[in-house]
């Protein structure tokens, strides 16, 4: 590039219609369609009025204008606004349930931490859940969850007692094999 030249010159050994003519057309020329402030229509636009006109007339012969407002057929919107009532939003919540079901979460915490980690960490995710709809009022939802959440701690309490049983036989045996 030559330091003496601006960079938004070409470069050397480029003609002008070189850089245009890769594959797309030249733009078309630039009118200035512009009179007086406003806009000329191009071709196969109609010519537009100026101001405020009249109001357009919609259907065809025998439909006349349609009325408006309280006073009946042809009458105009009143001049003063309308008066518009408002409501409140009301929001129907219910409160904790007045005899919660239980949620076994220490039982689940327990089966966690003690017997089956896995069917602990479902057992525990189901006691949040009843404990979650207990305090916002939905008794079946409530009932489901602790139904499952004790199903799975009953589960857990089950796989880890018969793990720690089977540990006792294998160690007892593997013991008496090995002391012969």
């Amino acid at each position: 590039m030559d330091p003496s030249k601006p960079a938004s010159s070409p470069q050397t050994g480029w003609a002008t219609d070189e850089k245009s003519s890769m594959g797309q057309a030249a733009p078309p020329p630039y009118q200035d369609n512009l009179h007086a402030g406003f806009p000329q229509p191009g071709p196969g636009y109609p010519p537009q009025q100026q101001g405020y006109g009249g109001a357009p007339q919609f259907g065809g012969a025998g439909y006349g204008p349609q009325g408006y407002g309280p006073q009946g057929y042809g009458q105009a919107y009143p001049g003063q606004p309308a008066t518009v009532t408002v409501q409140p939003t009301v929001y129907v919540t219910q409160g904790p349930l007045a005899n919660p079901v239980n949620d076994y979460l220490c039982y689940s915490i327990f089966t966690m931490m003690c017997c089956c980690l896995p069917f602990g960490i479902v057992a525990l995710v189901y006691s949040i859940s009843a404990r979650e709809a207990n305090h916002s009022g939905d008794q079946m939802a409530a009932e489901r969850s602790s139904r499952m959440a004790r199903t799975f701690n009953h589960v857990a309490l089950g796989l880890g007692i018969g793990v720690i049983i089977l540990t006792i036989i294998y160690v007892v045996v593997v013991a008496s094999v090995s002391s012969r």
